[in-house]
């Protein structure tokens, strides 16, 4: 026997094995709720053995009345849920327009919750920058865990929806041919395995996406080291993104960048303006922060870039190192070179090899390229017109007659 519950005052009904004298079940639940209360104080004769149970109901005094035979459940006392829940938005809430919502402005949109992904996440979530967030990742548990999280932070936020994919399940089938020293023996074997993959139709309709999929660096290893294996892994992304959002600007973040950032626009087939690389962003950071802290001056009052290619071969400009205008090389024209007796070089040195030591002591590296992504993220979403170091096509550029994707400043 079932029964529906509101859960406002606990009653107990003699449910009786007979036939229904008092109440008819056809009659809406409003209407029987009025009957038992008129009928309060009359107790309903069984024709056979009684069972007691436990049942709340807000509507219902307490009062001993059949309500048929046993097969007959109690959900014609109550409406569903559904319907309640119905009838209370309806009640608290009158809809002004009949058109759809309008699709969001600033949807951002960010590939991989890995450390290096969420961390991204969070960055453009406390600088209120989208008004929609869509997290996309293989690995369905660790996805769906992350949006709960960030969804039952919410309150804290003023980013209204957070959202991820369902993910689809795959099969993919691979043939291959066991051979014998006898050709008649030889024969072919399939293999099947099932591969979840996501669904970018989360994705649709972004502005920005941040794309931070792909193997991460191990202790020791280069990043270039990890180019084969993460250009795979973006052919199968790449393209997806662009079918959901084709107008959108694309942020890669995943190592080597600079060659992926290259990879990402020729799969993506956007203009080269619409396709950039998180670049020396985050090593010219670096090298603020550490110049900074040798001068004992905020990094903020520090201005210098690092240029070229991301990580080992990036190039730190003494020319323009500054602070409030006053430029370093002019106190010390020796600045950054070998005969250097102050040995300023060291401080380039720091941030080639502080991505190695943050990863040798915590295994990988996260909230500084996070802070990075989520800055390249204001700047463009509100247009503001600022000069970042970032990874770019620079054919024509300085000379250079490839299609070569790194961080340069124009000429001045």
């Amino acid at each position: 026997m079932s029964s529906n519950i509101l859960r406002n005052s606990s009653v107990t009904f003699d449910l009786c094995v007979g036939t229904l004298k008092h109440l008819d079940p056809r009659l809406p639940y409003s209407e029987q709720a009025a009957c038992c209360r008129k009928n309060k104080n009359l107790d309903s004769v069984c024709d056979k053995g009684v069972d007691r149970v436990e049942a709340d109901f807000s509507f219902l005094s307490p009062v001993r009345c059949a309500v048929g035979p046993v097969h007959h459940d109690l959900s014609s006392l109550c409406p569903p849920a559904a319907t309640i829940m119905s009838s209370v938005l309806q009640k608290l809430i009158s809809p002004l327009a009949s058109s759809p919502a309008e699709p969001p402005r600033n949807k951002v949109t960010v590939v991989g919750v890995g450390q290096v992904g969420m961390a991204c996440a969070i960055s453009i979530l406390l600088r209120d920058l989208c008004d929609e967030l869509a997290l996309v990742d293989v690995m369905e548990d660790r996805l769906k865990g992350e949006m709960m999280d960030l969804q039952h932070g919410s309150l804290f936020l003023k980013t209204s929806k957070i959202v991820a994919d369902k993910g689809r399940d795959l099969l993919f089938t691979q043939s291959c041919t066991q051979f014998s020293s006898f050709p008649e023996a030889s024969h072919q074997i399939q293999f099947h395995s099932l591969l979840s993959l996501p669904d970018y139709a989360v994705t649709a309709n972004s502005r920005l996406v941040v794309v931070t999929a792909g193997v991460r660096q191990q202790e020791g290893e280069s990043r270039l080291n990890l180019v084969q294996r993460n250009v795979n892994v973006f052919k199968s992304i790449i393209p997806q993104i662009i079918k959901y959002s084709p107008n959108c600007t694309l942020i890669v973040v995943s190592n080597p960048v600079d060659v992926l950032t290259y990879v990402t626009w020729k799969l993506s087939g956007l203009p080269k303006h619409r396709v950039i690389g998180s670049g020396t962003n985050l090593d010219s950071a670096r090298f603020r922060y550490l110049m900074a802290e040798r001068l004992g001056i905020h990094a903020s009052s520090f201005n210098g870039w690092v240029l070229g290619e991301h990580g080992d071969t990036s190039v730190p400009v003494w020319s323009g190192a500054n602070v409030a205008g006053v430029n370093l090389q002019k106190l010390n024209p020796e600045i950054g070179t070998d005969a250097d007796k102050e040995q300023w070089k060291g401080t380039h040195k720091a941030v080639v090899d502080s991505a190695y030591e943050v990863i040798k002591l915590k295994g990988y590296t996260n909230w500084a390229i996070g802070l990075s992504v989520a800055d390249l993220t204001e700047s463009i979403v509100k247009n503001m017109s600022r000069v970042h170091p970032v990874s770019t096509m620079v054919k024509d550029m300085y000379g250079i007659g490839e299609e070569v994707f790194l961080s340069l400043l124009p000429a001045c």
